[in-house]
């Protein structure tokens, strides 16, 4: 049975294009809504692009009313018919009635090693810690912010002089990779966590 997979986006949806782009052939899911939650998301342009349905649903009329913002998302997701639930940069902070509603079926991605890092500003933290590395992961979506079960992760090195910003690209990149595999892998019933070791090659 291929399962049907809901993307959800704030912004311009980079790791939703990879998780499109990877579900063709015969990988055992297909996109069936990308959502947003502004209409001026850049994402929405690519998914249309890919002829994925999009839909809109603005948070700011529900300003104060979480869950009457999550009943609109709901009501979108259930017409789309999806089956898995994948958060790519979906800026929104989810309550627990609708997290456990797709509970087990609700996939994030999030940029740090976790559980080191939870929450924003990931990579100038590893970098002000010391770390020697830092990475993305992707994990099962519960209540507490970040800390689901981990599905895979991708880890890259720590280079001298990097910012911030650097090492954000550099994690971003293995984010589109990390991401469809590990999609590809859930929608197959794999659970165990997949790990990618993008480190640099010791000189």
């Amino acid at each position: 049975m291929t399962r049907r997979v809901a993307i959800l986006i704030s912004g311009g949806g980079s790791n939703m294009v990879a998780l499109v782009d990877s579900m063709t052939g015969d990988h055992p899911a297909r996109p069936c809504l990308v959502l947003a939650n502004s209409a001026d998301a850049g994402g929405l342009a690519k998914a249309a692009e890919r002829g994925v349905p999009t839909a809109v649903v603005d948070h700011r009329p529900y300003k104060g009313d979480r869950p009457a913002f999550e009943t609109a998302l709901q009501a979108e997701l259930d017409k789309a018919g999806a089956d898995i639930l994948c958060l790519a940069g979906f800026m929104r902070i989810l309550t627990e009635g609708f997290v456990r509603r797709w509970q087990g079926r609700m996939l994030n991605i999030h940029p740090s090693l976790l559980p080191k890092y939870p929450g924003l500003n990931t990579h100038a933290r590893a970098l002000d810690a010391g770390d020697t590395q830092a990475g993305c992961t992707v994990h099962k979506v519960i209540p507490d912010l970040d800390a689901g079960p981990i599905l895979g992760q991708a880890t890259v090195s720590i280079r001298p002089g990097d910012t911030p910003d650097t090492l954000a690209a550099r994690v971003l990149a293995q984010e589109h990779i990390l991401y469809p595999a590990v999609l590809h892998r859930f929608a197959m019933g794999d659970r165990a966590p997949l790990i990618i070791d993008a480190r640099d090659t010791p000189k």
